[in-house]
């Protein structure tokens, strides 16, 4: 059984004249990380907060959305309530924005459990102290309010308080944003060390390529709403198969790389206030034609790879070098 497993999911918001999310299909194994990437604005977060539930006000939606095999559209208060506290679990960007500054850190990390009754206070205390130790803190910290420690402290305090119902799925939407270079990478492998020890299913949601690769088994790239690539990790870095993949990994910086400017992707993503035709990307595609501005492309397996799916009419033309486009 699937972590998270999303089918044609498809979000609209009232003030909008196209879905913000439209037919997105989206799997996590158990025990394995999945990266969501994209621009600012793509639908990333509101992708894997619907795993939760959490939509906007007034918003609609089409499709399935199954974790751990419980459908979350159109689930009632009781079955969420489970879900939150149980079997998902979500990482959020800023961790001073997620925990009471009020609020000594043992409370915050015993609060779920004991109101739903899944602990006591005797166990609840010993697992908060488990977790802290999992993720390299002294269970002194417990006795702390948020502002007596550092933002990466915090952050590993929220990921152990994630981990507190022991979930099936683990959201984390962009949780080193606030973090120094070095710091993040110390996240990013305390994440991958919990989840292979806890055999959690990772959703990493990100903008940040680098830190994609370092971490994922499946990437998806997301662009306005609609997943344009996936494929195993290592076959996405190294063979991208969609002119906005291959963009993407041509706009990141590298040591190696020629003196120069730095490229970019010209032009801006299409309005939400705007209907849509064709493909999402053809306004800023150096390949689009008229079949591409008329006629959505559908996620297809890339040349000799089943398992690396794009949605491009011009798939073939690209040889896997950024480069190239």
């Amino acid at each position: 059984m699937n972590a998270l497993d999303i089918r044609g999911l498809t979000l609209r918001l009232p003030a909008t004249a196209r879905p913000v999310l439209d037919g997105v299909d989206l799997t996590v194994g158990a025990g394995e990380t999945v990266a969501l990437v994209g621009e600012s604005g793509s639908g990333k977060t509101l992708t894997s907060r619907s795993a939760l539930g959490l939509r906007p006000a007034g918003s609609t939606a089409d499709g399935s959305v199954r974790v751990a095999g419980t459908e979350v559209l159109g689930a009632g208060p009781a079955v969420l309530r489970a879900l939150r506290s149980r079997t998902a679990a979500m990482i959020y960007q800023d961790p001073r924005a997620a925990t009471n500054p009020l609020r000594r850190i043992g409370d915050f990390l015993t609060e779920s459990v004991l109101l739903t009754g899944a602990l006591d206070r005797a166990a609840a205390d010993r697992r908060a102290a488990e977790l802290l130790d999992a993720v390299g803190l002294d269970a002194s910290v417990l006795d702390r309010y948020p502002g007596q420690v550092s933002g990466g402290m915090l952050q590993r305090v929220v990921i152990a308080a994630a981990l507190m119902g022991d979930p099936a799925l683990l959201l984390a939407d962009e949780p080193t944003t606030a973090l120094d270079v070095t710091t993040q990478a110390e996240v990013v492998a305390l994440l991958d060390g919990l989840r292979r020890r806890y055999g959690t299913g990772l959703l990493f949601v990100t903008h940040d390529l680098g830190l994609a690769a370092a971490i994922s088994d499946r990437v998806y790239v997301m662009y306005a709403g609609r997943i344009a690539e996936t494929a195993p990790a290592a076959a996405l870095f190294d063979r991208p198969r969609h002119p906005y993949t291959a963009a993407l990994l041509a706009a990141t910086p590298r040591i190696d790389a020629p003196a120069g400017r730095l490229a970019a992707i010209e032009g801006q993503p299409p309005d939400l206030r705007a209907e849509l035709t064709g493909c999402p990307f053809a306004a800023r595609c150096p390949l689009a034609d008229d079949r591409c501005r008329t006629e959505a492309p559908r996620p297809r397996p890339a040349p000799g790879a089943a398992d690396h799916l794009t949605a491009c009419h011009h798939a073939e033309r690209l040889e896997g070098s950024a480069a190239n486009v």
